[in-house]
C-alpha cells in the first residue's frame, strides 16, 4: 500500500438525496484508488445528541448507502464534523504513514469541509475530488471548492486525477 488514501465521508442512508448524483463517480474513484494501491477509508457520522433523529448509531439511517462500493474494512466512526476527531481514524493514519488524501462524500459545507481543512492545516496533502462531493445545498458547491483551494487543498475532477500519475 502506498501512503495515500481515498476517504469516503458520510455517504449514509440519512444523507441528502443528492448523494445519488455522485454515487457512480464515488464508486469509480474507489475503483481508481484500489487500482493505484491506495488505502480506502469510509467515515460514518453518528449523532449522539438525544434530540436529533438522523445518523443515530444502530439505525438504518446510519448505515452506508447500499449503492456504495465498500471494498475494505477501514470504516471509522465520528461524532463531530472532522474525521480527525476519530481516534481510530487518526491512529490508522499514523500506523500506515499516510501523507496524502483524496476526499469524496458529503456534506461539502460540513464534514467534507472540516475534514479537508483540518487535514490540510495539519500538514497533509489534500485533494478534493469535486465531482465526488455533494451537499444539501448544491448552489454552494462552487463556493466550497473555492474555500478548499484557499485553504491549501487541490480541487479537481476525477478524470483529471485519473490522467495524472500517482
Amino acid at each position: 500500500m502506498k501512503n495515500i488514501a481515498l476517504i469516503v465521508i458520510d455517504l449514509q442512508n440519512d444523507i441528502t438525496k443528492n448523494y445519488k448524483k455522485i454515487i457512480g463517480q464515488v464508486n469509480e474513484a474507489i475503483d481508481w484508488a484500489a487500482a493505484n494501491e491506495m488505502h480506502i477509508i469510509y467515515i460514518k457520522h453518528y449523532n449522539l445528541s438525544e434530540k436529533t433523529r438522523t445518523f443515530k448509531p444502530g439505525t438504518k439511517g446510519a448505515e452506508l448507502v447500499p449503492e456504495l462500493n465498500v471494498v475494505t474494512d477501514n470504516v471509522f466512526e465520528k461524532s463531530k464534523a472532522s474525521a480527525l476527531t476519530s481516534e481510530a481514524f487518526a491512529g490508522f493514519i499514523e500506523k500506515n504513514d499516510i501523507e496524502e488524501f483524496y476526499i469524496t462524500g458529503a456534506d461539502a459545507k460540513a464534514c467534507v469541509k472540516s475534514t479537508s481543512y483540518n487535514l490540510a492545516r495539519t500538514g497533509y496533502k489534500v485533494h478534493v475530488i469535486s465531482d465526488c462531493v455533494t451537499s444539501y445545498d448544491l448552489k454552494k458547491l462552487d463556493a466550497m471548492f473555492t474555500y478548499y483551494a484557499d485553504k491549501g487543498c487541490e480541487v479537481k475532477k476525477l478524470a483529471d486525477y485519473r490522467e495524472g500519475t500517482i
